[in-house]
């Protein structure tokens, strides 16, 4: 374990100088990801609303909603905070927020319901980007301006059927889990990857961040499966499998922190935690736990509440008539052991709880 701490002490250093040869994100904030219609990033930190222009949108007396693919996670929270307090700031009502369940057929209704609420916005990431289509360009030719988080649905165009698209820099974040992993593992050693399996942008291009930044970085290191889901909370299923069929695996990477959770009970399970080195993408609060105890190395983080803040920004502009950029991310954000305190303030704006600060381990 002090082995281990001592490599994480080093990491992100070592990022930086990765990122500096240009093999990754660059310290300056570059973006790596393109857009869902291979668009060119706009970095999230330089959307700005002039003084004037907040004055002219109070005066709108404009109203949001807000519809999620999936309410139930930290991910969302943070978002809707983010979204929820720039709009306060801006003088813009909630009408809305609705949580679809990842059902396509329950989104569909919430976009009904919501446009019944005659919203002058809606901030929303489709559940699929193809069956959702229908109900939001019904939205769009209402006259409602949409903000789209993460990815859009097929035949719409930017600038005509909605404003943006915000999102991580996801391929980013994928590719930070792998400098994390490849580091702790001391650039050696056979891993598997538990996927998501589905055709969703977003997650999509965080595993080939991952699958690059391997191929790239860390010649030693084969993957030598890949077990792909579609039910987040059966993933300990996936990492039972890799663990009989590769008994002496060396570590495990998961899209995302709740299928990382699965993948941390089987290993717990088995009896081999500490002895396989874990790294995801999004730093919610149990994974969050788990890298300040010393058992999760890390993760590409996504900073939610400030992709909430972008997208309520570009929503307020575009009521104004001003020119928006069609795909703006977020800058990935490391989160190892040895800063996991500050990166829980800034994926989430608040200091970290008493409960993590008590789970570090020096």
């Amino acid at each position: 374990m002090k082995k281990k701490s001592m490599i994480l002490a080093v990491l992100m250093a070592l990022v930086l100088t990765v990122l500096g040869a240009g093999a990754a994100l660059a310290a300056d904030g570059e973006i790596r990801s393109t857009g869902p219609n291979g668009e060119t990033a706009v970095n999230a930190d330089t959307i700005e609303i002039t003084d004037e222009q907040i004055a002219q949108i109070k005066e709108g007396g404009y109203t949001a909603a807000i519809c999620l693919h999936y309410g139930g996670n930290d991910w969302s929270t943070s978002q809707q905070e983010g979204l929820k307090d720039t709009f306060g700031e801006l003088g813009i009502e909630v009408l809305a927020v609705t949580d679809a369940n990842f059902s396509v057929e329950q989104q569909v209704s919430d976009i009904e319901t919501v446009m019944a609420l005659n919203p002058d916005i809606i901030v929303s990431i489709p559940t699929d980007a193809t069956a959702t289509s229908d109900a939001y360009k019904r939205a769009a030719e209402a006259g409602i301006t949409i903000v789209f988080m993460d990815n859009c649905p097929i035949n719409m165009t930017a600038g005509e059927d909605y404003v943006s698209v915000v999102s991580a820099d996801n391929y980013g974040n994928g590719y930070a889990s792998a400098l994390i992993m490849g580091e702790a593992l001391g650039g050696e050693g056979k891993i598997g990857m538990v996927f998501y399996d589905a055709d969703f942008f977003v997650t999509n291009q965080r595993d080939q961040g991952f699958r690059d930044g391997m191929a790239e970085n860390f010649p030693n290191i084969e993957i030598v499966t890949e077990q792909g889901f579609t039910d987040e909370n059966g993933c300990n299923e996936q990492a039972d499998a890799i663990l009989t069929q590769f008994p002496d695996i060396d570590g495990i990477y998961a899209t995302w922190d709740v299928p990382m959770e699965g993948v941390l009970s089987s290993v717990r399970a088995a009896g081999k935690e500490g002895q396989i080195v874990l790294a995801t993408n999004d730093l919610g609060n149990n994974i969050a736990k788990e890298i300040a105890a010393g058992v999760v190395a890390g993760v590409g983080a996504q900073l939610p509440y400030d992709q909430g803040v972008a997208e309520a920004k570009l929503a307020a502009l575009a009521l104004l008539g001003e020119e928006c950029p069609a795909y703006v991310a977020v800058p990935a954000q490391p989160v190892s052991h040895d800063n996991v305190l500050d990166g829980y303030f800034a994926v989430y704006h608040v200091d970290a709880p008493d409960w993590l600060v008590e789970a570090y381990a020096e």
